[in-house]
């Protein structure tokens, strides 16, 4: 295909200038939001008397058979287009004639691709923000079920006070209810301006109806100065900012199933569908989908840096360098949809083992604090108790012994305060039942935090 710019140079640019040039390969993927935003452009410049009623009505036909052969497979993209823009237009001029010369009236690919790939985001987040949600479905879910499962809680990785498989999912719950919010708040900003009528840079001397083109295509308005609607790619850095704290997210989950689900911790089991297993070793279940997300965390935050980074620098308007943005953005939309695809039915399908998470959280003297509250409730000073209850672990560490296994008499060797409601104080259930304060790992408090993300997500 001729380059557009032909006219201006003397001799035809070097093949090698031209692939290392070329975006076809990665911008393809917006070939329908640029026949959308051609759609309304053409539209917009007959309503302004731009160009003829005739022209628009053969632009739009040539524009809709060019997408229903897309979909159909009777037109492939030609590699050697320059970019998809190019390709379009090219496309339709071949099928329309002169009609289709006029399309670029009062436009620049500058303008173009800004709208173009704040259309494919769009798109892209909404699809996101489901998956967002359907995970955090199944996490609710999952929740319910184990509301009752007291397992250790855990800080610094040591065994530190009682919760429920329930409140730990729910937690991640949390984190992702936030990253629905980024996303959601991301879309918002996108669908803020549109870039549209932009221009090169300066505008146009066409009399465009910028508010038309801008309601047609779902923005809110124009935006507000043509210079940064055709530089600005901050809502790529945002977007790829929350994706990347969602992969951060999924990374700390997916630690968590790996622990989980080893033959240390033992406290669920993946299904089989979700695991694999070695050419070696007939006995391993490998739990790869999680190892995978944990990698691929990195891919996404590089996606981030490498948006930051070829930003940082650029004066304004456009610069060929933004090129770059698309292959970042485009990775980390498609590697967080990978995982967000594949994690779902594996969370779904896990078995928690609540056998194994109870006698997890016997050993580790989780109910310690409970006990050296019950002294405190009895009148003794907190670091008194804290005191006494530390050389009663460690002695039934000695022991190889729980505290709950100790009688009644080896509790007065260490303070006359204990006595027999001890043991009621410092139940594992009841240590999880008894904290009440809002957000804590009573089954109450739990059933009531999936009712709260359950209405938010809808």
């Amino acid at each position: 295909m001729p380059q557009l710019w032909q006219g201006r140079a003397s001799k035809a640019v070097d093949s090698r200038v031209n692939d290392f040039n070329s975006s076809i390969r990665f911008d393809a993927r917006m070939i329908e939001e640029d026949i959308q935003g051609s759609l309304v452009h053409s539209a917009m410049l007959a309503r302004q008397g731009i160009i003829s009623g005739a022209d628009l009505e053969d632009i739009h036909k040539g524009l809709r058979s060019i997408l229903e052969d897309l979909h159909s497979g009777a037109l492939d993209i030609d590699p050697a287009a320059e970019d998809v823009h190019t390709f379009v237009e090219q496309t339709l001029t071949a099928r329309v004639g002169n009609a289709g010369k006029r399309l670029h009236t009062g436009r620049s690919r500058n303008d173009q691709v800004a709208l173009d790939i704040r259309l494919y985001l769009r798109g892209a987040c909404a699809d996101l923000q489901a998956q967002v949600k359907e995970l955090i479905g199944v996490l609710c879910d999952k929740a319910q079920e184990s509301a009752g499962y007291v397992m250790p809680g855990y800080t610094h990785l040591q065994r530190a006070q009682p919760v429920t498989f329930g409140h730990q999912l729910m937690a991640y719950a949390s984190m992702l209810l936030r990253d629905l919010g980024r996303l959601q708040d991301a879309a918002a900003r996108m669908d803020a301006e549109c870039p549209l009528g932009s221009g090169a840079l300066a505008g146009t001397t066409y009399p465009l109806d910028r508010f038309y083109t801008a309601e047609q295509l779902g923005f809110a308005a124009p935006c507000r100065n043509s210079i940064d609607g055709v530089s600005d790619r901050d809502f790529c850095i945002e977007l790829c900012a929350a994706m990347a704290t969602c992969m951060m997210h999924l990374s700390r989950l997916s630690e968590e199933v790996i622990l989980w689900c080893s033959w240390e911790f033992k406290f669920i089991e993946l299904d089989d569908a979700f695991t694999t297993g070695s050419s070696i070793m007939p006995q391993k279940k490998n739990p790869d989908v999680t190892e995978l997300i944990r990698g691929k965390t990195g891919r996404v935050y590089g996606d981030l840096n490498t948006l930051l980074v070829m930003m940082k620098g650029l004066p304004l308007a456009y610069d060929k360098d933004m090129q770059e943005d698309k292959e970042a953005i485009f990775d980390a939309v498609d590697t967080l949809a990978l995982c967000l695809k594949t994690i779902t039915p594996m969370l779904a399908t896990m078995t928690p083992l609540p056998a194994n998470m109870r006698r997890a959280a016997a050993k580790g003297f989780i109910n310690a604090t409970d006990c050296a509250d019950y002294l405190t409730k009895k009148g003794m000073p907190f670091r008194d108790a804290y005191k006494c209850t530390g050389t009663m672990v460690a002695a039934c560490i000695a022991a190889d012994k729980t505290l709950e296994e100790l009688t009644l008499a080896e509790f007065k060797q260490y303070s006359d305060l204990f006595e027999q409601d001890v043991f009621a104080a410092i139940d594992l259930t009841a240590c999880c039942e008894g904290r009440t304060s809002y957000g804590g790992p009573c089954k109450e408090s739990v059933l009531a935090q999936i009712a709260e993300v359950r209405e938010k997500i809808g």
